[in-house]
């Protein structure tokens, strides 16, 4: 929503100050504009692996829609984990394997559709509850392989955010390649009376204004979009990460989940009161 507000308001902005003193005619040059975009993803797909298109190709509608990780999303996963917890806690790590091993008929997890609906967390959270049950590892080990994987996701959530940064510091480049064939047309036409000359300089420079505009007004934001929503993304994994550890190293349940919420961002974070709360009524459902 915002993306498009921002949009509107920089539009607004370039050509309707311009509309005050100039003729809006006199930007509408539509082999620039097909040029600058052809040059741009162009240079899009030459610069980029076939993963590093698709993952951005994939990332990129991502930017019109709000974030899902929020409080609720946040207070479901702390409850979540708060149940199976106090499972383990009651009847040993064995009683969960049924709902580690296939969590969508868990009723556990069932409980809880929002989390759910994100396999990726659901897996991650899975996949350590089974090394839990296991019991091979210690608590250093699974701590350290988790800070390993939750790399390899921070890797790959930057994926986008890093290609339309890239992407966005080239177009101005592309739109000065196109002022310059504009100008070398007009050194063609130099027997031209002045007012055609004068008209095909302002043509050309045209291309430099869009390659501006559209670098830092259009495609910047949504790098910038990518790379606030890839930071989001990973924090719910810390959130895990924090429950789970607390309860390897011998916490109860309510305090494990108190170590997932200290990690949420403020803007996210449940009060302890409201956590403490939420899990009573959930409790008694």
């Amino acid at each position: 929503m915002f993306l498009i507000i921002g949009y509107v308001v920089i539009l607004a902005a370039a050509l309707g100050t311009y509309a005050v003193h100039g003729s809006l005619a006199a930007l509408w040059v539509p082999t620039e504009y097909i040029a600058i975009v052809g040059l741009m993803i162009g240079g899009f797909l030459a610069g980029n692996s076939g993963k590093s298109i698709k993952a951005t190709t994939a990332a990129l509608p991502s930017v019109f829609k709000n974030s899902p990780y929020n409080k609720a999303l946040y207070m479901d996963v702390l409850a979540l984990l708060f149940e199976v917890l106090t499972k383990v806690r009651k009847e040993g790590l064995m009683s969960i394997e049924g709902d580690v091993e296939n969590p969508e008929a868990s009723p556990i997890f069932s409980k809880y559709p929002n989390v759910i609906s994100d396999h990726h967390v659901v897996e991650f959270m899975t996949d350590y509850l089974r090394m839990m049950v296991g019991g091979n590892l210690n608590a250093f080990e699974i701590e350290s392989l988790m800070d390993v994987e939750m790399e390899t996701h921070h890797q790959e959530a930057h994926v986008a955010p890093h290609v339309m940064s890239k992407v966005a510091d080239g177009v101005p480049a592309f739109g000065i390649v196109v002022a310059v064939m504009g100008v070398v047309n007009v050194m063609g036409s130099v027997g031209e009376p002045p007012a055609v000359l004068g008209k095909m300089i302002g043509g050309a420079l045209v291309g430099t204004f869009l390659g501006i505009l559209i670098s830092y007004g259009f495609v910047a934001p949504i790098a910038s979009q990518l790379e606030q929503k890839s930071e989001e993304s990973g924090k719910i994994y810390q959130c895990i990460k924090s429950v789970l550890l607390a309860s390897m190293n011998g916490y109860a349940p309510q305090v494990a989940v108190e170590f997932g919420r200290k990690v949420l961002y403020s803007s996210d974070r449940p009060s302890f009161s409201e956590l403490e709360e939420d899990l009573k009524n959930r409790k008694g459902k």
